[in-house]
């Protein structure tokens, strides 16, 4: 039986496989760049005692920068929004990757604005979403403004915001457990001002965004290239199937063959005997219905001895059922139940739920062979369309189609391998009006080649070889790829532990700045230390708390 399919799909990986995904990002600007091997280190420690530098202080964010929080006015007036002044949500950020940002999907209106709470930060201000999610991160490349779902900070004078938004992208776990709530946790104000911040001095700060970026870049063009390769190999994939089941890649094989094969076509006679006979063995009545074929006009021509045909012509297939769920006893027996999200391109060999022998009598599911090929039917996710094989004997939902292969000369994995291959256009010959569905229907006529029973199993052998060679490949890259986000987070640890760059001793040290800033906060008075407020709606002692956040953040 078929060993490489879905989870199935493990070997052991050859010294070539293991070096494919590293040499894609050796050279390049990589992770391997100069043939150098990559260094993973520990994960970041949680020990908030863990020594610093000399120069370094730990301190919070509402020590560095004015925190701020935003908010939504009334939705239902849509003359709100559609104005000049850039407002962001949580949503704006979803798969968001760069690093700064102007705006979001909607703006909001001079009116809009001052009907809600949002307030408008400066140029360079770290934007953290505190709620639904916590923990996305960009700079603001303008002045913006945000909903209730932020906590931005704009970081006081001498303050880099690239290093804190270097800082926040690795602190998220550390800002969740801060958060609080029942229906969802929110990071409020005050906790979003006690995180801890491991501060170094501003041009120590400076030298870490400089290598951790230089160091991200690097990271990233390895990333790409891995994903690149697996694309390629998600192709190569599709292309050996096409290849497989058109009879390209057994055309070598063919021409070989000195000895006569049995054709296809004589193969399908000795089916529909055997369907025949075996119809007029179970005793029923009536006037057995031959098996209809496919038209073949208009069907691209096959390789020499080979036949087109269909499911339904070949096969019995037929459609489970599940028994009540209201009757506890029809559930929980020793007969194996397969769910259409089990099938899902893999072997079965066992199932997440199994029914009793009254659940089985009181439903109209069958109990299928070793060898069935099942089709999921039903589903706008990836499930209508995929395959697997029955390892074991078991029964099936509604939601999936049972092809009995085993019950003939043809093998079960080569109608795998059809199925597989023809994964979207079994998708695309779905109807239904509120959820697209495959029926039994549609199933029987999904017409397919037909090789003699000879070249199947030569095709099947050289599909699993390939494929196993694939896995492997697979493997490797998904491996890099992990590996690449354990180095990412190893660098960021590194950066705020201090271990990234060298210090400078001639560095003014971050405790006199710090102490800087409270004198200016002091000087700038109660307004300086709550915020910029409203533009336009200035509170007392903005314009010195302007003069304090000196135009935006030290970069």
């Amino acid at each position: 039986m078929h060993k490489h399919m879905g989870s199935q799909c493990a070997g052991r990986r050859s010294a070539h496989n293991r070096n494919l995904a590293a040499s894609a990002l050796r050279c390049t600007g990589g992770l391997n760049c100069q043939n150098e091997p990559m260094t993973v280190v520990d994960e970041p420690s949680k020990n908030d005692t863990e020594q610093l530098p000399v120069g370094w202080v730990r301190t919070t964010l509402g020590n560095v920068g004015v925190v701020s929080s935003g908010g939504t006015p009334p939705a239902a007036d849509e003359s709100n929004f559609g104005g000049a002044i850039p407002w962001i949500t949580p949503a704006d950020l979803t798969g968001y990757k760069e690093k700064f940002i102007t705006g979001g999907r909607r703006n909001l209106s001079e009116q809009g604005y001052k009907a809600s709470s949002a307030t408008i930060v400066d140029t360079g201000s770290v934007l953290f979403s505190s709620r639904a999610p916590i923990g996305y991160v960009a700079l603001a490349r303008n002045p913006i403004s945000t909903n209730q779902g932020f906590k931005n900070l704009t970081p006081y004078s001498g303050i880099s915001s690239d290093y804190l938004y270097h800082y926040l992208k690795s602190a998220k776990q550390l800002a969740q457990s801060y958060a609080s709530g029942t229906t969802f946790l929110e990071l409020s104000g005050a906790k979003f001002a006690s995180l801890p911040l491991p501060l170094p001095p501003l041009p120590e700060q400076r030298r870490i965004v400089t290598k951790i970026e230089e160091l991200f870049s690097k990271l990233d063009a390895g990333v790409a290239e891995l994903k690149r390769t697996q694309v390629l190999l998600k192709r190569y994939r599709q292309s050996l199937l096409h290849a497989a089941v058109t009879g390209q890649l057994s055309r070598t094989w063919r021409e070989t063959q000195t000895g006569e094969l049995e054709d296809a076509g004589e193969l399908l006679a000795r089916i529909l005997d055997e369907r025949r006979a075996k119809w007029k063995a179970s005793g029923k009545k009536g006037k057995y219905v031959e098996p209809k074929g496919p038209d073949v006009s208009g069907l691209p021509e096959l390789p020499q001895g080979w036949v087109w045909t269909n499911l339904g012509q070949t096969f019995e297939v037929g459609v489970g059922a599940t028994p009540s769920r209201a009757q506890s006893h029809f559930w929980g027996g020793n007969i194996p139940w397969v769910s259409s999200g089990e099938v899902a391109f893999c072997n079965i060999k066992k199932t997440r739920e199994t029914i009793t022998e009254a659940g089985y009598a009181a439903s109209s599911t069958k109990l299928h062979p070793i060898g069935t090929v099942l089709i999921g039917m039903i589903g706008e996710g990836k499930t209508r369309g995929q395959v697997a094989i029955l390892n074991i004997e078991a029964c099936n939902n509604q939601n999936s189609a049972a092809i009995r292969v085993s019950e003939t000369p043809i093998l079960p994995e080569y109608i795998y391998y059809f199925l597989t291959s023809q994964y979207e256009e079994s998708r695309r010959a779905a109807s239904g009006g509120n959820q697209l569905a495959l029926n039994k229907s549609r199933v029987e006529v999904m017409k397919y080649p037909l090789p003699p029973l000879s070249e199947q199993a030569q095709i099947v052998t050289e599909v699993e070889r390939r494929l196993s060679i694939l896995d492997n490949m697979q493997a490797t890259v998904s491996a890099e790829l992990r590996r690449a986000e354990s180095t990412r987070q190893s660098i960021l640890h590194r950066a705020f532990s201090g271990q990234l760059v060298p210090q400078d001793s001639s560095d003014e040290p971050a405790s006199i700045l710090l102490e800087r800033i409270k004198a200016e906060k002091v000087a700038a008075g109660t307004a300086a230390i709550r915020g910029q407020g409203k533009r336009g709606r200035k509170p007392k002692g903005a314009a010195n708390q302007e003069t304090l956040l000196a135009s935006g953040a030290e970069n």
